[in-house]
């Protein structure tokens, strides 16, 4: 089955059939490049969709993907992305291995076509010139053959005819013996080229045009043969990343697979754990007993029956308040100890002495000598580190040593913390030995340099190094600190606790004490800070009478604490009383353990449970 015998006649639908050919193996090019376009896009989107849902760098997401669950999630981001990866190898490898060598086929197609078919067209021209030939030697032939046949008839009509001279009888016959003889030479001529045309007629259907027509079905046959496997390396193209896809893929089951609730659960507790105890059984209180006096009498009941008697102004017979004032503030005002409050005991023993050699000492003092010093007293000026930290508070910042946060964040805080120093002293100490290590190598070869240039470095890495350790021993100091505290921590802990506190006494009764109340965080007194400038005549004649101030929740006395100043109360350890006032900053805590028997006792020696629906209590987080 050959088309130069089967299609012979066939030259222009061949023409037009290869031609259609080579438009189908372009057509299918750009189908190819358009799908390797798709692919292109759609990776472009999966890594923007991978790329988009990516933690944030230095920010609280990052510090989310510690969950098994988030980490799973985390490496599905990444294996789409990986995902997305092969889907631009798929388009690579479709661009190099089938659009570009498509093209340069084609290129190449259609040379070796036009060739073709120019010789086709050449050898058509051939056989369309020798026609010619024939069919013009032919016309020649018939022509000659009539002009001798008429010849003949003129001299046969001349000789015939007895009034034409013999002379041109004569000239009529040679005139029709040349027109024989003419005759004759295109009759031979005539012959040749019919024998010379039938030969090339007969070469040219039956061995250049199907020569031809040969190479051209060749030429088809390799088209169709190059698209056969230019489809079925389209297909292996995309079968090459099938296991690299399901490489991806397992990668995102066996994720899955690794999510553990438990583990997420204990990150949970280890987050937000705030390190309090919960707070203990409230004792029952019996009232049908007669109410008892137990403690001293320099308690704040004594203090405000004193007191009582001085705050009346113009004969009235009950006492009253400062008018503009809070009476809270005010109270805590009068009767909250001027000195500061001492540190808990170093072991929480009953042997301890609940009042060491800082517990505030001073003279009674009635409760009216207090109320006439806060009118002429001057605002209190605090000192430079508690009006820092106050104003840090206040403008949201967040304190060094992270005296914000809950006892079990703050010791997770400070142990990160003090981990990146110890990093970056080691980093230092490396840097230190390698520039020892290079002055050594230049104080054998001079010529490589000269030693003293290191100097500088060294000195600079070793003060640098000076500098993080101090910083490590504070927040080490810190963390200790910390650990003493907190309720799930060993006696020795707290022991070690306790005697850091003695090495760092509290400031002047000048200074703002930096004291924790129970969540962690610190106050100021507002009042403190303000200077109150009332005249006697800017009394008003009625005054709120004076009532008993609500509890805002409950309180455990960790201590002993022997109240002998002035505004304070004596508490036993394990003694469960109402907070009526919590700790403004200065480190007292105002308690009731009756309607008459209240005072202050230092937050140290107590555990508060604030109630968060009482009024005027906080809400810690």
């Amino acid at each position: 089955m050959s088309w130069g015998t089967e299609l012979w006649d066939q030259f222009d639908n061949l023409e037009k059939h290869t031609q259609w050919g080579i438009d189908i193996l372009e057509k299918y090019i750009k189908f190819v490049k358009e799908r390797t376009e798709i692919e292109l896009s759609y990776a472009k989107q999966l890594r923007n969709l991978s790329k988009k849902y990516q933690p944030k760098k230095n920010s609280k997401e990052e510090e989310e993907y510690r969950y098994t669950a988030c980490k799973a999630f985390l490496s599905t981001l990444n294996e789409t992305n990986d995902y997305a990866g092969q889907h631009e190898v798929i388009s690579e490898n479709m661009t190099s291995q089938i659009t570009v060598e498509l093209a340069r086929y084609v290129q190449e197609l259609k040379q070796e076509r036009k060739s073709h078919f120019h010789d086709g067209r050449k050898a058509q021209q051939h056989i369309e010139t020798c026609w010619k030939q024939l069919e013009s030697s032919k016309r020649r032939f018939e022509r000659d053959c009539k002009e001798a046949d008429r010849a003949q008839q003129y001299f046969e009509k001349m000789d015939a005819d007895i009034n034409v001279t013999k002379a041109d009888v004569e000239k009529a016959r040679q005139q029709a013996q040349m027109r024989h003889q003419m005759a004759e030479d295109s009759k031979a001529d005539y012959s040749s080229i019919l024998q010379k045309f039938n030969h090339e007629q007969h070469e040219y259907y039956h061995t250049h045009i199907p020569n031809i027509f040969q190479k051209i079905q060749e030429m088809e046959e390799r088209r169709i043969v190059r698209i056969g496997e230019s489809v079925k390396t389209y297909a292996e193209l995309d079968r090459q990343v099938i296991p690299i896809i399901g490489k991806c893929l397992d990668g995102i089951v066996k994720a899955a697979e690794s999510i553990d609730p438990k583990n997420d659960s204990q990150l949970a507790i280890e987050a937000y754990k705030s390190g309090f105890e919960p707070p203990g059984d409230i004792e029952f209180e019996d009232y049908t007993q007669p109410m008892k006096r137990t403690v001293s009498d320099n308690s704040l009941s004594n203090s405000r029956g004193e007191g009582k008697s001085e705050l009346k102004f113009g004969g009235k017979s009950k006492g009253k308040l400062w008018p503009f004032i809070k009476k809270n503030k005010l109270m805590s005002l009068l009767t909250s100890p001027h000195q500061p409050p001492p540190p808990p005991p170093a072991s929480a023993s009953p042997s301890a002495v609940p009042n060491g050699p800082q517990s505030p000492k001073q003279q009674k003092e009635p409760l009216s000598h207090r109320f006439n010093e806060f009118m002429t007293s001057k605002p209190k000026i605090h000192c430079f580190r508690s009006l820092k930290r106050g104003l840090s508070l206040k403008l949201g910042a967040t304190p060094e040593d992270f005296s914000n946060l809950p006892p079990e964040q703050r010791r997770k805080k400070l142990q990160q913390k003090v981990d990146e120093l110890n990093k970056e002293i080691q980093k230092e100490m490396d840097q230190r030995d390698a520039i020892t290590k290079m002055k050594d190598v230049y104080l054998k070869n001079p010529q490589m340099g000269d030693p003293a240039s290191l100097d500088h470095k060294l000195a600079e890495v070793s003060q640098n190094i000076e500098k993080l350790r101090l910083e490590a021993q504070k927040f080490e100091a810190w963390l200790a600190e910390v650990e003493g505290r907190l309720p799930a921590r060993s006696e020795q802990a707290r022991r070690h606790s306790g005697m850091y506190d003695v090495q760092n006494p509290p400031a002047v009764n000048n200074c703002a004490q930096d004291r924790e109340s129970p969540d962690g965080s610190y106050t100021e007194d507002q009042s403190q800070e303000s200077e109150v400038k009332v005249l006697a005549t800017d009394f008003d004649d009625e005054f709120d009478d004076e009532e008993s101030l609500p509890a805002i929740g409950t309180c455990k006395a960790l201590y002993t604490f022997e109240g002998q100043n002035e505004g304070t109360i004596s508490v036993a350890e394990g003694e469960t009383l109402y907070v009526i006032e919590e700790d403004k900053g200065d480190g007292w805590t105002r308690i009731r353990r009756s309607e008459d028997e209240e005072g202050y006792v230092p937050t140290s020696y107590v555990e508060v449970y604030l109630d968060k629906n009482a009024k005027g209590a906080k809400t810690y987080i």
